[in-house]
C-alpha cells in the first residue's frame, strides 16, 4: 500500500477520519466553574441569605460570604490542578511513527488518519484498529481487552485491535478504524473500561451527606414551623432564628475541603514531576500496605553496559558479530540488547529468519546461511551446562548474564533447534539506583511490605534486593510457583523476592495478594510489567518506561526518580487523614445544630442564636482551622471505616455541644428572664457555652499538638475572645458578657459539656470494642 500524501491526509481529516478521542486529563474550565458555583450548598445558602436580607439585618447575612469563598477557593485550586495535570500529560504523551509520502513521521496518536501506515514495536500499545501489513516476529497481548492471556503472533493480513500490547517484534499496520470507531474506544463506552476509579473517601462522604439529607429535611421543616408558628416573636426575629438554626446544619466545608485537599495534592505531586492519571489514585496509594517492585529500570537504573564477554567456544570477534546480528533485528531493543548493540560493531548481514526477544520466551534468535544464533537466559538456552556455575557466580554479584548459543539447524517457527552449542556468556552491569535503599527503608518504617518481582535470574534478583536492604532467606524461582490459587497466595504473602517470573505470573502474584485483603501497588517500566500494574490497586510507571506501561499506570513518575515514591505516599496519606480530621469538625457542627433545633422545636422556644453568632462560631472553631489542618503534614496510614470513625468522633462532641448550649440557654432564661431586654444575655450564655466545648473538639482534632498547631489554636481562641470582649464586637454580634450571671451559667454549662463529651467517648468506645 502506498503511503498517504499530505493532501490525502488533509482530505481524511476534513471527513473526520482521524483518531481523535477526547483525552480526559482533567475537567474543562467551564465545567469546574459550574461545578463550584451551582452546588446544593450554595443554593441553600443563597435562599437563606435572601430570607435574612428581607429582614434588613444585613450583618446576619455574613454567612452568605461562604458562597463566594466556597466557589472561589474551589475554582482556583481546581483550575491550578487542571493546569498542572494538562502540562504533565503533555510531557507523558507518547508519539507514534507513521509512514507517509514524505517518509517516516513521528506524530501524536490522535493525528493518525484512516489508511495511515503505522509502525508498532515492543513496548507499544496499538493506537488504532488496523490490518497487519508486515511483521518481524510481531507478538501482541490482548489480555487487557479480551482477557486472553496468551500472546498472539498474527499473520500478515490479520486484524490488530487498538489497546493491544506489543510484547515482541515489530510490524506495520494500516489504520482501518480510528477515534470513536476503534475497538478500545467502543469498549470504553460500552463496558466503562476507562471510567473514573472508585474512591472510598468520596463514597464515605457521599454516604454521610445522604444520611444528613434524610435528617435535615424533616428537622428543617420542624424548625421552620416552630419559629414561624409556635413562638411569639416578630416575623423578622422568627426568620432570623430559623436561618440561624438551618445554616449550621449544612456541612458546607466538607466537600470543599475534600476538593481543595485533593487539588493541592495534585499540584504538589506535579511539582515533583509525578502525573496523577486519576485523583482516587492518591487515596489508594495512601492505603497501600504492599508495594511490589520490578527490578530492572525500577530498583536499578535504566541503562546497562557489557562488563565482560566470556567466550566459551570460538573467538571474541565471531561472538560479537553474532550478538550484533541478533540485536539488529530489534526495532526497539530492551536495556540488555541496547547494551549489547553499544558494545558491538554493526552487522549488516541479512538474516533469513528472526525471532525477536519477549519476556515470556526469554530469548531472541537470528538465522543466517547454515547457522542459527540465539541469546537469552542461560537456564533456558544451556540447561545443565557447566557454564551455569559461572553465570550463577556473576548473578550473585547482582549482574545480569545472558548466554549466546548457536546451532547448525534452522529455526522452526518460534522454536529453537535442539542441538545448541554454548558460544559465550554476556555479563552485564546494572547499577542500583542510589535512592533505592532509602526509599525502601521509608516503606519499611511505615509498615509497608515490600516485594521484588522480576524476570531476572533468582540469584541476581536476590543480590540486588540485598544491596538495597531487602533481605530474604530465599528467592522464589518463578518456575516453582504453584498453580493452586490458595497455595500461590501463601507463597506470595510469605516471600519477598521472586525471580524468573513471567509477565502473567507477576499478574497472578499481585492478584493473590489483593485476594488476601492487601492493597497493592505495582511499580514497573516495561511491557512485561503492564499486566501486573493493571491488576494492582495502584500501578506506578517510570517516565522513561514503555508507552504501554505509562498508559495503564495510575501514577507516572515523569523524571523516573524512585525517590519520589515516598513523597507520593506521604501526600496521599496527608490528604486522606486530614479530610477525616476536618470531617469530624464539620459533622460535629451538623450534629449539635440538628439536636439544638430538635430540642428547641419540641420545647417551643426561640432558637438561642442569631445567624451572626453561627457565622462567628463557624469562622473560628471550624472554617479557618479546617482550612489550615486540611493542608497540614500528616503521615498517618489510611484505614478502612471512614464513615464509622468520623461519626464516632463527631456524635459525642455534637451531643455535648448541644447539651451545654441548650442547658445554658434554658437556665439563663430561668434565672435572667425572657423579656425583650434579656434576649442578648440568654443568647450570650448559650453562645459562650457552645464556643468552649467547640474549641475542646478543635483541640482534640488538632492532636498531636505541635508548635504551629498550638499557635493556630491560640490565634483562634484569641480572636474569638477579642470579638467577645471588645465593645465593637459586642455591638456587631449582639453579645453581652458583662453580666456575671451570664459567665457563671455559661461556665457551668461548658463544664457539663466537657465532662459529657468525655463520658460519651468512653461509652462509644466500649460499645465498639464489645462489637469488635
Amino acid at each position: 500500500m502506498q503511503p498517504l500524501t499530505s493532501s490525502e491526509v488533509a482530505d481524511r481529516v476534513r471527513r473526520g477520519e482521524i483518531n481523535r478521542v477526547e483525552r480526559v486529563t482533567s475537567r474543562r474550565t467551564r465545567d469546574i466553574v459550574v461545578a463550584n458555583v451551582v452546588t446544593r450548598v450554595n443554593a441553600i445558602y443563597f435562599v437563606l441569605f435572601c430570607v435574612v436580607a428581607s429582614t434588613g439585618h444585613w450583618i446576619d447575612g455574613l454567612f452568605g460570604l461562604l458562597i463566594v469563598v466556597n466557589s472561589g477557593v474551589g475554582m482556583v485550586q481546581e483550575i491550578r490542578a487542571k493546569r498542572t495535570l494538562d502540562r504533565l500529560a503533555i510531557l507523558n504523551a507518547s508519539t507514534v511513527t507513521v509512514l507517509r509520502a514524505e517518509g517516516a513521521v513521528p506524530i501524536d496518536p490522535g493525528d493518525i488518519v484512516v489508511d495511515d501506515v503505522v509502525e508498532v514495536a515492543a513496548g507499544d500499545q496499538v493506537p488504532v484498529d488496523g490490518e497487519l501489513l508486515a511483521s518481524t516476529g510481531l507478538e501482541v497481548d490482548e489480555s487487557l481487552l479480551t482477557g486472553e492471556s496468551d500472546a498472539l503472533a498474527p499473520e500478515v493480513g490479520a486484524a490488530l485491535l487498538s489497546g493491544s500490547l506489543v510484547v515482541a517484534g515489530s510490524g506495520l499496520l494500516r489504520a482501518t478504524r480510528v477515534g470513536d470507531q476503534a475497538y478500545a474506544a467502543q469498549l470504553a463506552r460500552e463496558a466503562a473500561t476507562y471510567s473514573t476509579p472508585s474512591s472510598g473517601l468520596r463514597a464515605g462522604i457521599d454516604t454521610i451527606l445522604r444520611y444528613l439529607t434524610w435528617v435535615l429535611i424533616p428537622v428543617g421543616a420542624l424548625m421552620i414551623w416552630n419559629q414561624l408558628t409556635r413562638t411569639e416573636l416578630p416575623l423578622g426575629d422568627a426568620l432570623r432564628g430559623m436561618v440561624a438554626a438551618l445554616v449550621p446544619m449544612v456541612p458546607e466545608g466538607l466537600v470543599l475541603m475534600t476538593s481543595v485537599a485533593m487539588a493541592v495534592g495534585v499540584i504538589r505531586l506535579g511539582q515533583r514531576q509525578c502525573l496523577v492519571q486519576d485523583l482516587p489514585a492518591m487515596e489508594a496509594l495512601a492505603r497501600v500496605d504492599v508495594v511490589c517492585f520490578d527490578k530492572t529500570g525500577t530498583l536499578t537504573e535504566d541503562g546497562m553496559r557489557v562488563r565482560e564477554l566470556v567466550v566459551l567456544e570460538g573467538d571474541d570477534a565471531e561472538a560479537r558479530s553474532a550478538l550484533a546480528l541478533i540485536g539488529a533485528g530489534e526495532n526497539r531493543p530492551n536495556a540488555s540488547m541496547q547494551a549489547i548493540l553499544e558494545a558491538t560493531e554493526p552487522n549488516a548481514a541479512e538474516a533469513l529468519a528472526r525471532v525477536p526477544f519477549s519476556s515470556a520466551r526469554r530469548w531472541a534468535a537470528a538465522q543466517v546461511a547454515g547457522t542459527t544464533w540465539a541469546v537469552g537466559g542461560p537456564d533456558v538456552l544451556l540447561p545443565g551446562h557447566p557454564a551455569l556455575d559461572r553465570a550463577a557466580h556473576e548473578s550473585s554479584q547482582g549482574r545480569r548474564v545472558l548466554a549466546l548459543v548457536r546451532s547448525g539447524q534452522p529455526l522452526a517457527g518460534q522454536s529453537l533447534p535442539e542441538d545448541l552449542t554454548a558460544v559465550a556468556l554476556v555479563v552485564l552491569d546494572q547499577r542500583v539506583r542510589p535512592e533505592a535503599a532509602e526509599t525502601l527503608r521509608f516503606f519499611d518504617e511505615q509498615g509497608v511490605t515490600l516485594k521484588v518481582i522480576s524476570g531476572d535470574a533468582p540469584v541476581a534478583v536476590g543480590a540486588v534486593a540485598a544491596q538495597v536492604g531487602l533481605e530474604s532467606s530465599v528467592t522464589v524461582d518463578g518456575r516453582d510457583l504453584p498453580e493452586d490459587v490458595a497455595e500461590l497466595g501463601r507463597v506470595a504473602a510469605g516471600s519477598s523476592v521472586f525471580g524468573r517470573v513471567r509477565p502473567d505470573q507477576k499478574r497472578e502474584l499481585v492478584r493473590a495478594l489483593t485476594d488476601r485483603g492487601h492493597t497493592v501497588a505495582m511499580t514497573g517500566d516495561g511491557v512485561n510489567d503492564v499486566l501486573a500494574m493493571k491488576e494492582a490497586d495502584v500501578g506506578v510507571a517510570m517516565g522513561g518506561g514503555s508507552p504501554a506501561a505509562r498508559a495503564v499506570a495510575r501514577l507516572v513518575l515523569l523524571d523516573s526518580s524512585f525517590a519520589t515514591l515516598p513523597f507520593v505516599v506521604a501526600e496521599g496519606r496527608r490528604v486522606v487523614a486530614n479530610i477525616e480530621r476536618v470531617a469530624t469538625l464539620f459533622l460535629s457542627k451538623t450534629v449539635y445544630s440538628v439536636l439544638l433545633a430538635l430540642v428547641v422545636a419540641v420545647t417551643a422556644l426561640p432558637f438561642p442564636l442569631l445567624p451572626r453568632h453561627v457565622t462567628l462560631i463557624a469562622w473560628f472553631t471550624i472554617g479557618i482551622p479546617a482550612a489550615v489542618l486540611a493542608l497540614a503534614p500528616n503521615r498517618e496510614p489510611a484505614r478502612d471505616g471512614f464513615v464509622a470513625r468520623v461519626l464516632t468522633a463527631a456524635v459525642p462532641g455534637g451531643v455535648a455541644v448541644a447539651v451545654s448550649a441548650y442547658g445554658a440557654y434554658a437556665v439563663a432564661r430561668s434565672v435572667i428572664g425572657t423579656g425583650p431586654g434579656d434576649a442578648v444575655l440568654t443568647a450570650t450564655a448559650a453562645f459562650l457555652a457552645l464556643v468552649v466545648v467547640a474549641f475542646d473538639i478543635l483541640i482534640d482534632v488538632a492532636r498531636p499538638l505541635q508548635a504551629w498547631k498550638v499557635g493556630l489554636l491560640v490565634a483562634m481562641i484569641g480572636a474569638m475572645a477579642a470579638v467577645v470582649a471588645i465593645p465593637l464586637g459586642q455591638r456587631l454580634f449582639q453579645l453581652d458578657p458583662t453580666d456575671g450571671r451570664v459567665l457563671m451559667i455559661a461556665g457551668a454549662a461548658a463544664v457539663v459539656g466537657l465532662v459529657l463529651r468525655r463520658v460519651a467517648r468512653v461509652v462509644v468506645g466500649l460499645v465498639l470494642a464489645r462489637r469488635g
